[in-house]
């Protein structure tokens, strides 16, 4: 009797299938193909035997919940218009006006972006510095000296090589088609259009720039704006890990110290601030995992529990702030319910506000999450595993596919109503209205959308990390091994 087998496109013992060359091939790229397309997301089942959970997973699992609030940030404020810029981004009460949306610790999930952003800097800063500083600690000096160097090697290309893709792909598509989107302008020509493209973002790639760093995403995709910010907290790590490798111990945690007070305190460095408290966080696990940390923070250890539970409340809280933008957002904060006297608290040097307090949010959030059992475990389940692998492409893709299907759906269900969706699209206005009572935020023509516009995103964030994501990482790798000297070779020439 033939041996049993689950089928071609499942894990069975391949093995007991006999193929010939001829007709593995096709068959071969047939199954990779329908691997490419077919959404991970609706796997009944896992496509692998479950690995066991690295140390660090439960910082995956955060950065792939950051980004699903993120998703869920800019919906809400796309899909509510500027009504809802002005309820979810200032706080509860503030001009007397009371949204279930806006009370703090819910705000999270209608208004979270920024919190969010913070908490990918104190990741980056975590994990760009957690190998170089377990060397370190070692006294692998010149090993931890080779691993920064192939980290910087590799960031911008790793950082921006997914850019450049999704952009000219997006760029090219709008160009083409010609299908209508809210906020871009099309040149005469495709040639026109890729010149243009080009001239922009060369310049958003400069990590030096002193110009318009907006730019670029203003005119291709807004939400990349922070790109160039996390290459340049890159720049500042590597920096600093060069530049502290030989110190002592305590001598590196107060140089480190001391430069999330200049960051913070002395210049408008937030992102700095950030970048340094993600390193300092992973300098601090690291002699944790060797019983070396300092006596005066090892003494609290007993209660480090009760501690961080608290401490991540104040988190929440605090990465709610108001973040309304604009000329007269200092005054619109000091204002603001719950923020009167915390405003008070600002350092001169910081421009804009919200970012002091997101700082402290998002640094408590990534110290207090594995410190707490209940809360290392959530990010540590498949859901948040899954969103964090395709996190960057996520970031990347999601406020396409709101400005390309979100805007007509909004359109649609009578949630969204423009003058410009009067000239462009007329036949999108009210094409299927939906019920819009309930809390703002939790109406359900909102969620009717979010069927269609979630399962889209996130397939095209696996398609996009499938085919750019990974493959750049891969690319970038391969470039760097191709540029090292072999050891037999001279030092010139």
């Amino acid at each position: 009797m033939p041996a049993k087998f689950d089928g071609l496109l499942d894990h069975g013992r391949m093995e007991e299938v006999k193929l010939n060359s001829a007709t593995w091939k096709p068959l071969r790229a047939s199954r990779w193909s329908l691997d490419m397309i077919r959404p991970e997301f609706l796997a009944l089942r896992p496509s692998s035997p479950k690995k066991p959970i690295r140390r660090t997973a439960w910082l995956d699992g955060l950065r792939g919940f950051a980004a699903f609030m993120v998703y869920l940030h800019h919906n809400q404020l796309w899909g509510h218009g500027l009504h809802g810029n002005s309820v979810f981004e200032n706080s509860f009460g503030f001009e007397g006006k009371h949204y279930f949306a806006a009370l703090p610790f819910v705000r999270h999930f209608f208004s979270g972006g920024h919190y969010a952003v913070s908490i990918f800097f104190v990741i980056s800063g975590y994990v760009l510095s957690v190998k170089s500083l377990s060397l370190i600690q070692r006294g692998q000096h010149q090993t931890a000296a080779d691993s920064v160097g192939s980290a910087l090697f590799r960031r911008w290309l790793r950082l921006f090589l997914p850019v450049i893709a999704v952009t000219f792909l997006w760029m090219s598509q709008r160009h083409w088609t010609g299908i209508w989107i809210d906020f871009v302008d099309i040149k005469p020509t495709w040639r026109e259009q890729v010149w243009d493209w080009y001239t922009k973002f060369k310049n958003y790639g400069f990590v030096f720039l002193t110009g318009d760093v907006y730019e670029f995403p203003k005119l291709y995709h807004p939400h990349l704006w922070s790109i160039p910010i996390e290459f340049k907290g890159s720049i500042i790590v590597y920096t600093a890990l060069s530049a502290l490798s030989r110190c002592t111990r305590n001598a590196r945690l107060w140089c480190e110290a001391g430069l999330i007070f200049y960051f913070l305190y002395i210049v408008d460095g937030w992102y700095g601030a950030l970048f340094m408290a993600g390193m300092m966080l992973s300098d601090l696990d690291l002699l944790a995992l060797d019983n070396q940390l300092p006596r005066f923070i090892s003494m609290f250890d007993d209660f480090k529990e009760l501690i961080f539970f608290h401490l991540f409340i104040v988190a929440l809280y605090l990465g709610g702030v108001p973040s309304c933008e604009g000329p007269d957002y200092e005054k619109l904060l000091s204002k603001s319910p719950g923020w009167r006297w915390l405003y008070h608290l600002k350092p001169q040097a910081v421009y804009d506000a919200k970012w002091f307090f997101l700082f402290w949010a998002a640094i408590l959030t990534v110290a207090s999450v594995p410190r707490l059992p209940w809360l290392k475990h959530f990010f540590e389940t498949r859901f948040c595993q899954y969103l964090a692998r395709i996190s960057f492409a996520l970031y990347l893709v999601h406020g396409l596919v709101i400005y390309l299907i979100g805007d007509r759906l909004y359109a649609a269900v009578g949630m969204l109503s423009k003058e410009q969706h009067k000239e462009h699209i007329p036949q999108w206005i009210n094409f299927f209205p939906i019920s819009k009572k309930g809390p703002m935020g939790l109406e359900l023509a909102f969620w009717a959308c979010q069927l269609i516009i979630l399962p889209t995103t996130l397939w095209a964030a696996e398609l996009v990390t499938k085919l750019i994501d990974e493959p750049s990482v891969k690319f970038t790798n391969w470039l760097y091994n191709k540029t090292l000297a072999t050891p037999s070779s001279p030092k010139h020439g």
